[in-house]
């Protein structure tokens, strides 16, 4: 009997499609056997891919840490053992630059099995009930939020993320020199934006993630909008929760939408491996088109294969959760992935957070964050 172990996330989206379509390869493969054990988001963003790759065989990762996981091999370059034809199908249905975010140094790291980035969502019984209308631009984002209707994830990692979008939206996409995350011009304006918004937020949502919005979304009747958090499809799904999520594209920000930062797994397969071969063939079959449109969406997924995206099955199951967000995953930022980039991230959203609770002087907010950025290329270099 081959025993493997796989390490994923805590959420249903995490979770449930990994034990599914393990137990439907095993049945394929009555020798194989796959386990799985889950791990907090907090944990999923910050906890180093090379210690866990010693102990599991199989690895769902954030796409942030390809270059790390490039750099130590702790993961295999899944370009070499695949087919080129299997290689070409995940390219050309990336959903977005999910595929190329798994890429470094010309090699796959990574198959692209989940898709996501920050979407707007709605309880829209609230806003029938209230005689309100879902926000177009960011006026009315603003003008809905002094009703006291709005929330975002103000977590640390997450207000980072929509600081690149606010830069992205005004025009600007950060990390473009290696001097300065943003320039002053746009990173003072996309900071002050941010923060006005901010102050019209219950400060209960600088302790939440974006599951967290959506289960206070779908247990309440506070909060009606969220203008930017990672899409969890599963709340489209009517009997998920006592109520139902839709979602959409990013309001427009000077007649354009919004831009937010790429989010997503990725299935990795562990270097240290004892039985890389069958962990591969699993990674194959989880993120072939077929099964992503099918056993790996239907049990909760959210697929990384852009005919899943396309599918009017699936559309249908989840109140066009796809096809409304299709165009925001399209244009989303792609951030650094290199060797040392976790250690901005890491202390970088404490940053932002800190100024958006509490405000301050924004040149000195970006002062600390290029510090940051300084200290993470150096890391590089180690």
């Amino acid at each position: 009997m081959i025993k493997l172990k796989g390490i994923t996330w805590n959420h249903t989206r995490g979770l449930l499609p990994m034990v599914a379509t393990s137990q439907r390869f095993t049945e394929l493969h009555p020798e194989v056997e796959i386990s799985w054990e889950k791990r907090s988001l907090q944990e999923f963003a910050d906890a180093s891919i090379e210690d866990l790759a010693k102990r599991f065989d199989l690895l769902v990762i954030d796409h942030p840490w390809t270059g790390f996981g490039a750099q130590t091999k702790a993961i295999l370059p899944l370009s070499d053992y695949l087919s080129n034809e299997y290689i070409k199908d995940q390219e050309s249905n990336t959903v977005g630059k999910s595929y190329g975010s798994y890429v470094f140094h010309d090699k796959l790291w990574a198959l692209p099995i989940d898709a996501a980035t920050p979407v707007a969502s709605a309880r829209l019984d609230i806003f029938e009930k209230n005689n309100l209308e879902v926000p177009k631009n960011y006026d009315d984002l603003l003008a809905l939020a002094k009703k006291g209707l709005v929330a975002f994830a103000g977590i640390p990692v997450d207000v980072l993320m929509s600081f690149y979008m606010f830069c992205c939206s005004l025009g600007e996409a950060p990390f473009l020199s290696e001097e300065k995350v943003i320039s002053e011009t746009t990173g003072i304006k996309a900071l002050q934006m941010f923060r006005e918004l901010a102050q019209l937020i219950d400060t209960k949502n600088f302790n939440r993630n974006p599951i967290q919005v959506y289960e206070a979304m779908v247990n309440s009747d506070e909060i009606a909008y969220c203008p930017f958090a990672y899409g969890y499809s599963n709340y489209s799904r009517i009997g998920y929760s006592q109520n139902l999520l839709h979602f959409y594209d990013l309001v427009k920000l000077n007649d354009n939408p919004m831009i937010s930062s790429l989010g997503g797994t990725g299935l990795a397969v562990s270097s240290f491996s004892e039985h890389t071969e069958t962990a591969i063939k699993y990674a194959e079959f989880t993120c072939s088109s077929q099964v992503q449109q099918n056993i790996y969406t239907d049990n909760g997924g959210q697929p990384g294969h852009l005919q899943a995206w396309k599918s009017e099955r699936i559309n249908g199951v989840t109140h066009d959760y796809f096809k409304n967000t299709l165009p925001a995953l399209e244009r989303a930022f792609l951030r650094p992935r290199y060797y040392g980039h976790m250690y901005f991230q890491d202390h970088a959203g404490d940053v932002v957070r800190n100024y958006l609770m509490n405000g301050g002087d924004e040149s000195k907010v970006l002062e600390e964050m290029n510090s940051l950025y300084a200290e993470s290329l150096k890391i590089q270099t180690l």
